[in-house]
């Protein structure tokens, strides 16, 4: 694909010249990134409505600002291809997402102009106040940009942060992405008139002359100074929307075009020589210039890589959904909550046939848990869907107002372990280290799509809080699985001098080793309560036992094993993620990196087993 005008462009100051000298670059170059975006993503992979929606901003901020001295904060983060590619990583973008490639978000040791890493919604207002506060106390007049969408508005920590923003007067701009509404010349010509007008210097200087004015006549000075900024804020109200940022002490413009260049350049400009925050609203189409993307976003929101791609069996997530339904059905105090993922959790066909019952709270995730605590204390039996790198942050209400009351919620932690190309913001491989850790806690692992059936009709019947892991993509369909029942584990090869004990995906891996090893297999069905009497049954002949899983070995599954046997003669040895982040890659990749693949357990155990003097055989080589 030939470009004229975006290879050429190492750097901001780059574009800025080019377009200096020729003004109607800035549409070319839109063009050309549209085009390039949507080449690289549609074979690599990536998120393509979101992009393409904030190309003409990420233009307009590179073109009224200086990256890196200004700091230009990405909230999620998934929107930032026109900015790295802008930014002088034109030729590495055909690398998205590939291992050893450039990362689908902000990485700060990838580039100087990343100005903070990114990944989960609702951080970047938070994070840009910090950066301007460390400014201010050093004495740096450089601007400070979070780069928000209205999606993540809808998240708790943006509302603390913006109430912290309003009290500090420092001057950030906030650029409001919002895709979700259409403008109204009206309105927008309007709001665009009244915030210009606000936001200039003699604007602020006539009110606060005409304020001291007015306050200083006697009798009727302070009544008619009142009643005119009751009447202006009648006319904000009435005009204005969101005004609520003014209340706050944000200073808003809006509504821009968020796809017209020069206008959201002007808007820039304004808000960048303000001493005072500033909010601009600008309104958007997500999926800009590629119509299957603009008449289905959530679809085209993130894509497959197109080129070699097989058409993957039934995901989990769907699985979970069309069961979820089943059982519903069965029992009307079953009701659905997830924050802003239904059509990812696989609960859209819950939301249609129970629309009654089925609740998004949006980008809340400790929202979600408490509403849930606060319905099961009166009947309901509440299914909590959310990405297990989500839950993260409900960490609190998970704890305190779930399992200390000891309260029949059952989430559904979505996207365990390693997700892949999406990187270390997103794997899922701290959720058993931390749910090990709280009371009451029922931890499910399924390690094939029979198992995941069974443990969420298991989970609504033992009315405690359950957690139900299962990872992205799609669990075998293990025919000869025998049925679940609570707190038991499954013998797959008879244990014997080394036993693997492995868990959820992982036991799939694990299979073929065993086999090709001869060596004992169980499934650790439950992470917790752990199956007592299967341990015990192991350690009758174990000399070597290995704890394989998809989440951190620091304070994971292996771990707990690990102490259950340390008065055991046993050696033990935890398989699993390292505590460091994982890069992106292909979960395959991913897991070799780990020691997880079926190559790498292979070669761990016959390296442990040659160390003590427990021979196997391998029947791939037909040696001991």
């Amino acid at each position: 694909m030939k470009f004229h005008y975006i290879d050429k462009i190492k750097s901001p100051d780059e574009l800025k010249r080019i377009c200096r000298d020729n003004e109607s670059a800035k549409e070319a170059i839109a063009d050309e990134l549209r085009k390039y975006i949507i080449d690289v993503v549609t074979k690599n992979g990536g998120h393509l409505a979101s992009n393409l929606g904030v190309i003409e901003i990420t233009l307009a901020l590179h073109l009224t600002f200086c990256s890196p001295r200004d700091s230009i904060v990405f909230d999620v983060g998934h929107q930032c291809y026109a900015h790295k590619i802008l930014t002088g990583r034109f030729s590495e973008f055909e690398t998205l997402r590939k291992k050893d490639g450039i990362s689908g978000f902000p990485k700060r040791t990838e580039s100087e102009h990343d100005a903070f890493n990114t990944g989960h919604s609702g951080t970047s207002v938070s994070a840009a106040l910090g950066i301007a506060r460390a400014k201010a106390l050093c004495g740096d007049k450089s601007k400070t940009v979070a780069l928000i969408g209205d999606g993540s508005m809808t998240s708790g920590m943006v509302f603390e942060a913006l109430d912290d923003v309003g009290q500090s007067g420092l001057p950030i701009i906030i650029v409001l992405n919002d895709n979700s509404m259409a403008i109204s010349k009206t309105v927008g010509a309007l709001g665009s008139h009244l915030s210009r007008m606000r936001t200039s210097r003699k604007y602020i200087n006539f009110k606060a002359r005409t304020n001291d004015v007015l306050r200083k006549v006697p009798k009727v000075g302070e009544p008619i100074a009142k009643f005119l900024e009751k009447c202006k804020n009648l006319v904000k109200y009435i005009f204005v929307p969101n005004v609520i940022f003014e209340n706050m002490g944000l200073t808003y413009i809006g509504t821009v075009d968020g796809h017209d260049i020069n206008a959201l350049t002007r808007a820039l400009q304004i808000a960048g020589n303000s001493e005072r925050p500033v909010i601009i609203h600008a309104v958007t189409r997500k999926g800009k210039g590629y119509p299957p993307a603009e008449n289905d976003a959530e679809k085209y929101h993130g894509v497959s890589a197109a080129s070699g791609a097989k058409k993957s069996a039934v995901s989990n997530s769907k699985v979970v959904g069309e069961k979820l339904v089943q059982l519903a059905k069965e029992n009307e105090k079953i009701v659905a909550i997830t924050a802003a993922m239904p059509s990812g959790t696989g609960l859209i066909p819950f939301s249609e046939t129970y629309p009654e019952r089925f609740f998004d709270v949006g980008i809340a995730e400790q929202h979600a848990v408490t509403v849930a605590a606060g319905m099961a204390t009166h009947g309901i039996l509440p299914f909590v869907a959310v990405y297990s790198t989500f839950f993260q942050r409900a960490y609190d209400q998970i704890l305190h107002d779930v399992c200390l009351q000891n309260l029949p919620v059952v989430l559904g932690v979505d996207r365990a372990g390693l997700v892949g190309d999406d990187g270390e913001t997103h794997h899922g491989v701290y959720d058993i280290a931390y749910l090990l850790t709280m009371p009451n806690m029922c931890i499910m692992s399924p390690s094939c799509m029979y198992e995941l059936r069974e443990m969420l009709e298991l989970a609504f019947r033992i009315k405690r809080p359950v957690a139900v892991r299962y990872s992205r993509g799609s669990l075998p369909e293990r025919e000869d699985a025998k049925p679940v029942v609570f707190g038991r584990w499954e013998t797959l090869r008879t244990p014997g001098q080394i036993t693997i004990i492995a868990t959820g995906r992982m036991v799939d891996i694990c299979i073929p080793v065993a086999d090709n090893l001869g060596i004992g297999l169980v499934n650790a069905r439950f992470i917790n309560p752990v199956d007592y009497e299967a341990i015990s049954h192991i350690c009758r002949s174990a000399k070597i036992v290995f704890t394989v899983e998809d989440g951190i070995t620091v304070s994971g599954f292996g771990a707990r094993i690990t102490q259950l046997l340390s008065d055991k003669d046993v050696h033990v040895y935890n398989l699993g993620v390292p505590s460091k982040p994982v890069p992106h890659a292909s979960v395959a990749q991913q897991d070799e990196l780990c020691g997880i693949s079926g190559t790498a357990v292979l070669r761990k155990i016959k390296e442990k087993a040659a160390l003590h003097g427990v021979y196997v055989y391998d029947s791939e080589s037909g040696k001991i």
